[in-house]
């Protein structure tokens, strides 16, 4: 059975997402590049035997990537197996994707049960939202910068609270976190 997993990359000490063209996001274009931080970084696309998106993102990455060579994450992107989520894209031309228009929780199911390893889980914004909103999600890795917005988009949009057990954390040299999340599973039962 596969496990998805979400990746935030700009995420604030205060749990809003950095979104293209705000001061957050700005900011984070301005953190020094740090070869750890890149690597963490990319550990999920590596280990990811399939990539998922929302219209949107898929469209900005399936515009890009086809033409980049010799990135590591291009490589990996361009040869993956991708799935997009969508009701209105009409084709998908990238290579090996393809476009699952069904209910998203079933969606989701199927990819889980088709085989072992990882989902890599991208955005858009609202995409990754519905994973967590629906419970889809199995970890969590979140790039957290030194950053206090105040307002703005948070990633948690949830009815019921949830336990998570922390697998890792990390100070990048650049003052940037890796935190990684995974689903608490039942203890077991120590009562005889």
């Amino acid at each position: 059975m596969r496990t998805l997993v979400v990746g935030v990359g700009d995420y604030s000490l205060d749990g809003v997402i950095g979104e293209a063209g705000s001061p957050f996001f700005d900011f984070c274009r301005t953190v020094p590049d740090d070869p750890e931080h890149a690597a963490w970084t990319a550990d999920v696309q590596q280990r990811a035997d399939v990539h998922i998106f929302g219209r949107v993102t898929y469209e900005g990455f399936a515009s890009w990537f086809p033409n980049v060579t010799g990135d590591p994450t291009a490589d990996i992107l361009n040869k993956g197996r991708k799935v997009v989520f969508s009701r209105t894209l009409e084709r998908a031309d990238w290579d090996n994707t393809t476009i699952a228009r069904g209910d998203l929780v079933e969606e989701v199911a199927k990819l889980k049960a088709d085989g072992d390893g990882e989902i890599a889980a991208y955005g858009g914004i609202s995409f990754v939202r519905s994973l967590v909103r629906h419970d889809l999600v199995d970890e969590y890795r979140l790039t957290v910068y030194p950053y206090l917005v105040g307002s703005g988009t948070t990633l948690f949009d949830i009815a019921q609270p949830r336990a998570l057990d922390l697998v890792s954390s990390v100070a990048f040299a650049n003052g940037v976190v890796g935190l990684t999340y995974r689903r608490r599973t039942a203890a077991p039962d120590t009562q005889s």
